[in-house]
């Protein structure tokens, strides 16, 4: 976690920041990029945005969003590294302040009161707030999604034994047979930027992360795929590779957003 510096001569103490791409976007906020953006009253631009999460001098909590994605992506890798870096968006650079943050963070800026919701003023939109995950629903099921991808070889482990591979044509799954169908539509058709999102993987591989309308899926493009569904609460699907499987990740893989 980054050490709080002071953003701006507003005085907002930063605590973290994230990206929002196409490529690259907090996934419990959204199936896509378009999603996510509209749900923080964001025009989806291709380049994307910096999300600056930190706190003013009374505590109240703030998210600026700055168009200098590179200046986010920098201290990002620097904090990563265990490095400070005094993260100050310019001025010409900023899109605007919004009220609350998007996500659920467990620090706080030191010296300051407790975090807290600015006061409203008029004109201003309600603060942001993240996305209840305590229940099953899209929320906790993309964060499936994303730990299964964070944990690859972990999840990889425990399927090497006796389990039941869903296999494309399965009629036994018929959900993961609907997740593989509406995958396979976004080969003719490509679906709004950031459902289909690539990153990197060991070796030559890569890792996908797939999303859909009550659905997740993450693969490895030369191994299995997993598939969390809505209504199949905490269920998580493995997926054999089979005959088909191999190239419709070939396929989603061409047409994925990669980070830059």
């Amino acid at each position: 976690m980054p050490t709080t510096e002071s953003a701006d001569n507003d005085q907002l103490f930063v605590l973290t920041a994230v990206l929002l791409t196409p490529a690259q976007f907090p996934s419990v906020l959204g199936d896509d990029y378009p999603e996510v953006c509209g749900g923080l009253g964001l025009e989806p631009y291709a380049e994307g945005y910096g999300l600056v999460l930190g706190q003013d001098g009374d505590g109240g909590r703030w998210t600026v969003v700055t168009e200098d994605v590179s200046l986010v992506a920098c201290a990002i890798a620097a904090w990563d590294c265990g490095m400070e870096y005094d993260l100050s968006p310019g001025e010409s650079s900023i899109v605007g302040a919004l009220p609350g943050w998007p996500l659920a963070l467990a620090v706080a800026a030191p010296g300051v009161p407790q975090p807290h919701d600015p006061d409203p003023q008029e004109g201003d939109p309600s603060p942001l707030a993240p996305p209840d995950a305590e229940e099953w629903g899209p929320a906790q099921r993309r964060l499936g999604a994303d730990e299964i991808a964070m944990q690859w070889a972990a999840w990889r482990e425990q399927v090497e034994g006796d389990v039941s591979f869903a296999e494309p044509g399965d009629e036994a799954h018929e959900g993961v047979r609907r997740v593989l169908k509406e995958a396979r539509g976004y080969v003719n058709e490509p679906p709004p930027p950031g459902r289909v999102r690539s990153s990197f993987a060991a070796g030559e591989a890569r890792t996908l992360r797939v999303d859909g309308p009550g659905w997740s899926m993450v693969a490895r493009t030369d191994d299995i795929a997993f598939v969390l569904l809505d209504d199949e609460p905490g269920e998580v699907h493995p997926v054999g590779r089979g005959p088909e499987l191999p190239g419709l990740l070939a396929s989603l893989e061409e047409l994925a957003e990669r980070p830059v």
